[in-house]
């Protein structure tokens, strides 16, 4: 055998070889391929079986679980308007505070948006908070099917959450002012008198009088002697309108008053001088005045009197200017300027200097 067949040889040996290395490959390749298979549909048929049981104890608890709130089915199953919605003018009730006014509110708000029983019972329980909604959740399943009924369970419960602010007692408490109109004094009698619940009519009527102040209209009430709050009104109402009578007449005096002063003002006014600097005369002013008014250079004013007003005229004093009482020549501002004016246009020579 030549080296050329013995390379052959090993050639196709190693072939075989090769190959059987390849099917052991491929045999255990293929098995656990299978394993595979069967891995991934186990865990398919575990993860469904798995996924029943997980829903099935949330349906078994939701079939267990009781109703929410101490409705009834009836009441529960109640569907609302697809176009109903709350009202948002009521504050939630949170355990304080009058209960029957409470209830008050919300019939009167519920009752305007047009809702039956049924749908005051489903609301309800959106206008509380803290304690009563607590209060409501623990009240037995299925136990309220009537809306009357859960009013009647709310008041009786927090009776003694109510607050007043005042009571009958404080109404003693309250007078009329030195300086308070009396229609003022029963309007702030009236807020706290209708806060009091069940305020008996002659209680009413004996404090509001206890409360006037010593005048004509406290004499008037304790002659005339009301026997009911609506002939004491009437009595009242005479007496405002006679009051603000009063008052309107004193605003008209005032703004009359004010008026006149205005007026007043714009006559006296004070007037200024026009020029910046005046001739030094050697006369008095007061004598160059009558002189040049007797010589008619010029003639005295149509109107005079305009410095001051009739009433306070100082009779001490006196302008020959304007022939009037009130101010003097010197001082007049009308006859300074006039006699600069004249002096400018040189009439008032002799008057200047060393003139004579």
């Amino acid at each position: 055998m030549t080296d050329v067949d013995r390379q052959i040889e090993i050639t196709d040996i190693d072939l075989q070889i090769e190959m059987i290395d390849m099917d052991r490959y491929s045999m255990t390749r293929d098995i656990p391929r299978v394993e595979d298979e069967e891995h991934q549909s186990q865990p398919t048929h575990v993860s469904e079986t798995a996924r029943h049981e997980e829903q099935q104890p949330e349906d078994k608890k939701e079939e267990s679980e009781d109703p929410v709130g101490p409705f009834t089915e009836e009441v529960m199953n109640f569907e609302l308007a697809k176009r109903f919605t709350l009202p948002l003018t009521l504050t939630p009730y949170d355990g304080l505070g009058d209960p029957r006014k409470f209830l008050k509110k919300f019939r009167s708000i519920m009752i305007v948006n047009g809702a039956s029983d049924t749908v005051l019972c489903r609301c309800f329980p959106n206008y509380l908070d803290g304690p009563s909604l607590d209060w409501l959740c623990a009240l037995p399943a299925g136990s309220i099917s009537r809306f009357h009924q859960l009013a009647k369970l709310f008041e009786e419960h927090f009776a003694g959450s109510a607050i007043y602010l005042h009571d009958f007692d404080y109404l003693n408490t309250i007078k009329q002012g030195p300086n308070e109109s009396l229609k003022d004094y029963m309007t702030r009698f009236t807020k706290v008198a209708i806060s009091i619940p069940d305020l008996h009519p002659e209680v009413h009527m004996h404090a509001i009088k206890s409360g006037l102040r010593p005048g004509k209209f406290q004499e008037t009430i304790a002659v005339a002697k009301p026997k009911t709050l609506e002939e004491f009104r009437e009595k009242a109402k005479g007496q405002i309108d006679i009051e603000e009578l009063r008052q309107a007449r004193k605003s008209d005096k005032s703004n009359f008053r004010e008026e006149d002063k205005s007026s007043t003002t714009k006559k006296s006014f004070k007037l200024t001088p026009r020029f910046d600097s005046y001739t030094q005369f050697n006369t008095k002013r007061e004598d160059i005045i009558k002189e040049i008014l007797n010589s008619k250079l010029i003639k005295p004013p149509r109107k005079a009197g305009t410095y001051q007003d009739a009433k306070n005229v100082d009779k001490s004093k006196y302008c020959a200017f304007h022939q009037k009482h009130g101010h003097n020549t010197d001082d007049c501002v009308v006859a300074k300027d006039l006699l600069e004016r004249l002096a400018r246009q040189g009439h008032l020579d002799k008057y200047i200097g060393g003139h004579i």
